[in-house]
This record gives C-alpha cells, structure tokens and sequence, in this order.
C-alpha cells in the first residue's frame, strides 16, 4: 500500500484546505494584550457594581477622573458606561472580532475626551480649582495610533 503512494495525491488533498495568512490576535502586541485581560475583568466587574447599585449597595467608582460611591449620579453612569464599553471592547478585540477595531477606535476617542474634559472643565464646577493631568492619556494615544496601524489588516486579510 505504502508503495502506491504518489506525492501528485498528496497536492491534491492539500488544495482543497485554505489556510489563514495570520491569526488578527498575532497583529496586537503584548501589552494590548493584557489590556484585553485586564478590561474584559473591567467589565465584568462594571456590571456587578450596577447590579449592586440597583440593590442598595454603593461601590466606589473611579475612571477618567469622574469619580462617585452612587451608581445612578451623572459620574456613576458614566464610569459604568465606560467600564462596559471597555469589556465589550476587549471581548471583541481578544475574539477578533470584526468590528474590534472600529469599536476600539471609538472607544478611544472618548475616552481621550472625557479624560480632557475631567481636567480641563471639571476643575471649574468643583469646590477649589483643581488641574490634574491625567495619566490615562499616556496609553490611550498610543493605543490609537496602533489601532490605526492595524486596522487596513485586521480588515483586509479576514473578511
């Protein structure tokens, strides 16, 4: 049997198997990597903290700057909000997802806002004039920079 064999067989096997250029986790570095981890947890953990608002129970919240121990304040929702567009965000970035990186973009730029916005307008609305500068913005730019670095082949290799 091992005799009949003709290596012409094997090619035909092997053409009708398509294989992937590239995996799209392999395009995101490590440390967008733990990113992904780190706000899937995030996000989880976003949701528990509305869960225990709605029953009474007041978690700390702190994100951007906005901080509140009450779940349904302007800042609450806000903290919420961002901690579960994170998890979604990551989710859809570790499962490549292809809206990951239109997602993540988006969630960048508002991030990127509400970081300026807590310490360029915030300050004025608050008891003793107050600028902070926010350290987040050292990772959110970089972030952007690589998503649009990525995005052309993300999109184009897994359509």
């Amino acid at each position: 049997m091992i005799e009949n064999f003709q290596p012409e067989d094997n090619q035909d096997l092997l053409s009708n198997f398509s294989i992937s250029k590239i995996r799209r986790r392999d395009l995101i570095p490590l440390w967008i990597k733990i990113y992904c981890w780190f706000f899937m947890f995030f996000g989880v953990m976003a949701i528990v903290c509305l869960i225990l608002g709605i029953i009474g129970i007041k978690p700390n919240l702190a994100f951007y700057g906005f901080e509140t121990n009450e779940v349904f304040s302007l800042n609450g929702i806000i903290v919420i909000f961002v901690g579960i567009l994170k998890g979604i965000t990551a989710f859809s970035l570790w499962f490549e997802k292809n809206y990951a990186i239109q997602l993540a973009k988006i969630d960048t730029y508002i991030g990127i806002s509400l970081s300026v916005i807590s310490m360029l307008v915030v300050p004025f609305f608050t008891d003793g004039f107050n600028i902070n500068i926010r350290l987040e913005l050292a990772l959110l730019i970089p972030f952007l920079i690589k998503m649009n670095k990525i995005q052309t082949e993300w999109e184009d290799n897994f359509e």
